[in-house]
């Protein structure tokens, strides 16, 4: 079993916190944790479950090709016939492939859209006044729907006041800052 407790590369994300410095073969792992969640409902790490079922990723690689070990994970939120099932266990193929225990044999992103963007035709909402609602054309190729995101995105918001950020969230958790400028580095 890969104890990704232990394992270096399972701690990119807190590296990350550390230095500041993050790689985009640690972005590829992460993304597939994200999918692990998604598909199972699970978080990534939770001490309150069996110790087996603890770390999501090392879990998820043991059932991944096990069809009814995987149907079993699947989130029950999640209606699933047999052909969403078929999507669903390339997602978990993916998931599984970027987060290879070796960085060099995750993929990059670009084949992750490669292998997702297929899906996307297949899991659009069948209501077609959902786009009333999101915002989103979901009669656009994927790439064309990014795009426009993006654009959407370079939207002038300069009337917002961000000097005004009073919110009930605080900048940083209450000696988080001195956790990591002290002179002695602990």
């Amino acid at each position: 079993m890969i104890d990704y407790s232990t394992d270096t590369n399972f701690s990119h994300a807190l590296i990350y916190l550390v230095t500041g410095k993050i790689t985009t073969k640690a972005d590829v792992f992460s993304f597939g944790v994200v999918l692990m969640e998604l598909l199972t409902g699970m978080m990534a790490l939770d001490e309150d479950r069996p110790e087996e079922k603890q770390y999501l990723a090392a879990w998820f690689w043991h059932i991944k090709s096990n069809k009814d070990k995987l149907m079993e994970a699947i989130d029950p939120a999640l209606e699933i016939n047999e052909e969403a099932f078929e999507s669903i266990a390339i997602i978990a193929e993916l998931a599984g492939h970027c987060t290879a225990r070796e960085p060099n044999q995750r993929p990059d992103m670009g084949h992750a859209v490669s292998v997702l963007s297929p899906l996307v035709e297949k899991w659009k909402p069948l209501d077609d006044d959902t786009e009333e609602y999101s915002g989103i054309d979901y009669s656009l190729p994927l790439n064309q729907m990014v795009k426009d995101w993006k654009e959407a995105e370079e939207i002038d918001f300069s009337y917002i006041d961000l000097e005004d950020s009073k919110g009930s969230i605080p900048s940083r958790p209450t000696g988080f800052a001195e956790s990591f400028t002290s002179s002695d580095g602990r």
